[in-house]
């Protein structure tokens, strides 16, 4: 059993979903990040980022616990740990890591930084609207959304012709596309990728962990410790 320390999130569903697709039973532990959890001296043992999404896996290597912080790490392990959607070669295993490096130092940072700047900052207390701050972001993510669709141009998947933790890295981030205030017009390739991922039933199901818990209004204590606590 594993257990995830998750709040649903662009980087907790990409937790979520791998684990509906490698088959891995898991125990969810909710950590409120407007609450304040994530700064829990219990869950800094896990994760000494105070970020979520972090695992503890009872059958770490050599049989022993292992406890795991940053999305990506937890999805390289969990592919080397069942032998699934790493990559079948050693090459393809290669390309799989650059996509989701990508993932991790592009897309997530970039549209992330969008959703702030256009979606949450105008609306704190007092607003914060930055048209520079928007239009940075909301151009940066436009451009790595084009990279993708090229990518997918020539690809059925991410890293090639075959599923992989690179898809599941991506796609919860670029999903959200409307509230980064993008467009798909421009880009076939990328909707006809984001629907295929969406239809599967494991994907389906690891977005729906906790749905009910996630909410675009906070208050100003929340925003304080999402957005100011250091």
């Amino acid at each position: 059993m594993i257990d995830l320390y998750y709040w649903p999130t662009p980087n907790g569903w990409k937790i979520t979903i791998a684990l509906e697709e490698m088959g891995l039973p898991y125990t969810v532990h909710l950590v409120d990040i407007g609450a304040g959890d994530q700064f829990d001296p219990d869950f800094l043992k896990i994760a000494p980022n105070n970020r979520m999404p972090a695992i503890t896996d009872a059958d770490g290597p050599d049989g022993r616990p292992i406890s795991i912080f940053e999305s990506g790490a937890i999805l390289q392990y969990l592919a080397r740990k069942t032998g699934q959607f790493g990559g079948p070669t050693e090459r393809d295993r290669i390309t799989v890591d650059q996509w989701l490096m990508w993932q991790m130092g592009g897309v997530g940072p970039m549209a992330g930084q969008a959703h702030h700047f256009l979606k949450y900052a105008p609306n704190m207390d007092p607003p914060q609207d930055l048209p520079y701050a928007k239009d940075r972001y909301r151009r940066e993510t436009g451009r790595l959304y084009r990279v993708l669709d090229t990518q997918l141009a020539e690809n059925e998947f991410v890293a090639g012709d075959f599923y992989s933790i690179a898809d599941m890295a991506i796609w919860p981030w670029a999903s959200l596309w409307e509230g980064q205030q993008q467009t798909l017009d421009d880009k076939p390739h990328l909707a006809r990728w984001l629907d295929r991922i969406a239809a599967r039933p494991a994907v389906r199901a690891g977005r729906a962990v906790a749905a009910e818990k996630r909410g675009e209004t906070r208050d100003k204590a929340a925003q304080d410790r999402l957005f100011k606590q250091s």
